[in-house]
């Protein structure tokens, strides 16, 4: 008689591979390169973008480093503007930067949330704010965010971090992309799952109890 293992070990996350589409142009993220291997018209190479999981502990360790990194990334993407009728608006020169996520990261759906920090350099003058956009749609007002992966379709996006003033004037703004990919691995480890949990309950309650003994021996 073949007995159900219960406790069978998860899956390692697997590598990130880029699929880039010869003939459209277009880009894909997956950890299943062998879905798109086979098709002569797809470019398939794993990709040095890491998941945020896999980057949290370097953040951490190399955080005056990343910063400093992100300040040169953000500098070269930020646009200063003025107000929009405002006469009184502040004429400070801000310094935008997005630390989270530091660099171009992929976030496996639907199990990682995005979390977003920024930072504003001086203090923000009274009337002035910051608000986070996710392609183009503001997702949070202030220093920080948290966006759900679950609604999100595979792919890239655009998260942009905007200072205005009071009257809707954008004085400074900064842009990172990344990237969604399906958790191909979580989906099929939730399947397994409920594979030997249906197993376990078409089992007698004779087999049931050998498989209790069993695992207490």
């Amino acid at each position: 008689m073949s007995t159900i293992s219960l406790n069978a070990p998860l899956a390692s996350a697997a590598s990130i591979y880029k699929v880039v589409d010869e003939k459209t142009g277009q880009v894909t993220f997956t950890d299943r390169p062998q879905n798109y291997e086979q098709q002569a018209d797809k470019q398939v190479t794993q990709t040095s973008v890491m998941t945020r999981n896999d980057t949290l502990n370097s953040n951490n360790n190399g955080n005056a480093s990343e910063q400093s990194g992100s300040s040169a990334q953000a500098a070269s993407a930020e646009t200063t503007g003025t107000s929009d009728g405002d006469n009184n608006s502040s004429t400070v020169s801000y310094q935008l930067t997005i630390t989270e996520p530091s660099e171009e990261r992929a976030y496996r759906r639907p199990a990682q949330n995005i979390d977003v920090n920024v930072q504003v350099q001086p203090s923000l003058q009274a009337g002035d704010s910051v608000s986070i956009y996710l392609d183009g749609n503001e997702v949070a007002q202030g220093l920080s965010a948290s966006i759900s992966t679950v609604d999100l379709l595979p792919g890239s996006h655009n998260i942009t971090a905007v200072v205005t003033n009071k009257a809707g004037g954008k004085l400074q703004q900064v842009a990172r992309t990344i990237y969604v990919i399906q958790n191909n691995t979580t989906l099929q480890d939730n399947k397994r799952k409920a594979e030997q949990l249906l197993a376990y309950q078409n089992l007698s309650l004779y087999q049931k109890l050998l498989l209790k003994l069993g695992k207490s021996d």
